[in-house]
């Protein structure tokens, strides 16, 4: 990170309990440092046990991760500034609309059958990230399933967390294939408005849809960070994390560039 990132960055991260007098072992390395090393790997797609010795060792910065993981921490983390992100372009912290979409990418010898499957429609063995944005292209809700889990299916349970921690949310533009009866338990169920952003039959080559090109644009970004070109993780908790890692790359970078410099 810049100076001007950390100093975005240093406000928003969450206190450490035995800052706050609530005991434990206070923690062996800055975490500038620790988040410098996260994000390195993130960007650069390495692997762990080979950070570089410019960082703390790889099982710290690991362990770091993995607990940030297993407590919500990083989602919190990334919600912060996808907040101060929204107010320095002149909107509501909370959004009113978004879009969802999905992403099949192929999957590491790692990642075991159980979270694993074939996507008959785009080729693909691996996995796939079902996602939420605002109408800044930011996130607002990662799932990631097994590459032969339908849309509809996991829209239904990634819409219902979205909806539940974002009360504003009323609308969401999805492509054609969140059809069907999701559509109704959309409006019944969720009180969200699920409009069908469809192709028309006459319209031939690449063409930008509207609304439909926000969520397209999320996964450009994704595709910058390489840990992401393809699935890596054991876990898909640890896939989910790596996506809302990603995004704190980007919104940082963005605050750093709309922080006022001084005179």
């Amino acid at each position: 990170m810049t100076d001007g990132e950390w100093a975005v960055v240093r406000p928003l991260l969450p206190v450490p309990g035995w800052m706050r007098g609530r005991g434990g072992q206070p923690e062996m390395y800055c975490h500038r440092a620790i988040l410098d090393a996260i994000r390195y790997l993130v960007d650069n797609g390495i692997k762990w046990r080979v950070m570089p010795a410019d960082f703390p060792p790889w099982d710290r910065v690991y362990a770091f991760f993995r607990r940030w993981r297993d407590h919500a921490l990083v989602k919190e983390f990334h919600d912060r500034p996808r907040a101060t992100v929204r107010e320095k372009v002149g909107r509501d912290t909370e959004p009113s609309a978004g879009a969802i979409d999905s992403q099949s990418v192929k999957a590491d010898a790692v990642v075991g059958s159980d979270s694993r499957g074939f996507d008959g429609g785009k080729l693909v063995n691996g996995r796939k990230r079902h996602v939420v944005v605002d109408t800044l292209g930011l996130l607002l809700g990662v799932m990631v399933t097994a590459a032969d889990t339908g849309d509809r299916t996991a829209a239904q349970v990634l819409l219902r967390q979205v909806a539940d921690a974002h009360h504003r949310l009323a609308l969401v533009w999805a492509d054609g294939g969140y059809t069907g009866s999701l559509v109704e338990y959309c409006f019944t169920a969720l009180a969200l408005v699920l409009t069908i952003v469809k192709r028309s039959d006459c319209q031939k080559g690449f063409v930008v849809l509207p609304k439909r090109w926000i969520v397209e644009r999320f996964f450009a970004h994704l595709m910058r960070s390489r840990r992401l070109v393809r699935d890596f993780e054991r876990r898909t908790t640890s896939a989910e994390a790596m996506v809302y890692w990603s995004m704190i790359l980007l919104m940082t970078r963005r605050l750093a560039r709309l922080r006022p410099q001084p005179a």
